[in-house]
């Protein structure tokens, strides 16, 4: 329960000469709830066990999301290469806001529509868009934890998935802030 200096000093010399074996009997179980486009790029990271609730058996609450409008961007760029910025004409903006949320809201119509007429849940699901919503439960241990927020935590990640970066290493900080701290200081690298 206390960090001795030796301790310390032994976490700081693993950390910084990238000794990652003993980090990884340090294990996070995280309760999310994200768009499945978000989960999709979070469950890429595949040192991680993943539990997404099942469309296939349960009927999915009408829960989507919509960009915030700060969140509606543009690209430019070639593959490997894009960058994002902001949209500054606020008729796109709320344009695209108005039909994201209209081909969402439309999707779930034909789901629940499909489910009142008996379709099977299985089959109903597919007309469900990327931007709804899923339940998933993730256990990694904190090397792989750190190699996802290495990557997700990061000025060219989407940045909807960054959200949820930024809020796992703010928990995961109050539970571990020294060897965030060494981690920080050695330059946030996969280990």
């Amino acid at each position: 329960n206390e960090l001795t200096d030796r301790d310390k000093g032994l976490i700081n010399f693993l950390m910084r000469e990238r000794h990652s074996t003993p980090f990884e009997r340090v294990v996070f179980s995280f309760d999310v709830r994200a768009p499945l486009f978000v989960v999709r790029e979070w469950e890429r990271h595949r040192l991680a066990s993943y539990n997404e609730e099942s469309a296939r058996y349960s009927v999915i609450k009408n829960d989507f999301y919509v960009p915030r409008k700060e969140y509606i961007r543009a690209q430019y760029g070639k593959p490997g290469a894009y960058y994002f910025e902001p949209i500054d004409n606020p008729e796109i903006v709320q344009d695209a806001e108005y039909h994201i949320e209209r081909a969402q809201k439309e999707a779930f119509r034909t789901y629940n529509y499909l489910l009142e007429k008996g379709v099977a849940k299985e089959v109903a699901r597919t007309v469900l868009p990327v931007g709804m919503y899923s339940r998933f439960k993730v256990t990694m241990n904190l090397r792989a934890l750190l190699n996802f927020l290495s990557l997700r935590n990061h000025p060219h990640a989407q940045l909807e998935i960054r959200d949820f970066a930024i809020a796992i290493e703010n928990l995961v900080t109050q539970q571990i802030p020294f060897i965030m701290e060494c981690w920080n200081t050695h330059g946030r690298q996969p280990i």
